[in-house]
């Protein structure tokens, strides 16, 4: 089972705070892991402004600052990851998950954001998910997640606070018909 490209959607009660409501994408998935970034968690006190400012970058305007900054998991959190759509290819190195998202984590796509030739749709985030070897079907198997297809407009468009919630729906889930617990026949 490869879920590189899915979307993981936390379950109620999944024990773990930092993924309560989650919805992951998955960036890669085999038999050495999982890597996937948080798309709904934006952070309250980071805005992009404040890494270029710490990064000597100039927006060439200001409103481009605006963007924000998601916890995109609890491994790394000093590191920096873009989820972005296909029309944008790093001059250093843009990772193709699928068709229809990329994953740059190098300087130049800040450079490019930030002057207006960045990709159309984009999430920056710090720090990522990251799952030792069978350690992510395990928590699937415990009713830890579900998983579906990773939509662009829902993960791009739809506001932070209602993407747990779409992305239930996407699988015909109502949110309060969940259960955190796993049945048995």
């Amino acid at each position: 089972m490869d879920l590189t490209g899915k979307l993981l959607i936390a379950m109620p009660d999944m024990g773990d705070p930092r993924f309560e409501h989650s919805v992951v994408f998955l960036c890669s998935h085999g038999g050495d892991g999982a890597m996937g970034l948080i798309v709904n968690k934006p952070a309250s006190d980071v805005r992009l402004a404040d890494l270029l400012r710490q990064l000597e970058i100039k927006p060439d305007r200001p409103e481009r600052g605006q963007m924000p900054v998601h916890f995109g998991g609890p491994v790394e959190i000093a590191r920096g990851f873009v989820l972005h759509s296909d029309d944008y290819d790093a001059n250093l190195h843009s990772m193709e998950v699928t068709d229809a998202f990329r994953m740059t984590a190098t300087l130049d796509i800040l450079e490019d954001i930030a002057n207006g030739q960045g990709p159309k749709r984009a999430l920056l985030m710090l720090g990522y998910a990251g799952w030792g070897p069978g350690q992510l079907e395990s928590e699937i198997a415990m009713n830890g997640w579900l998983t579906t297809d990773a939509d662009p407009d829902l993960v791009f468009g739809e506001p932070d606070g209602g993407k747990w919630e779409a992305a239930l729906k996407t699988l015909g889930v109502d949110p309060l018909t969940l259960s955190a617990r796993a049945g048995r026949a």
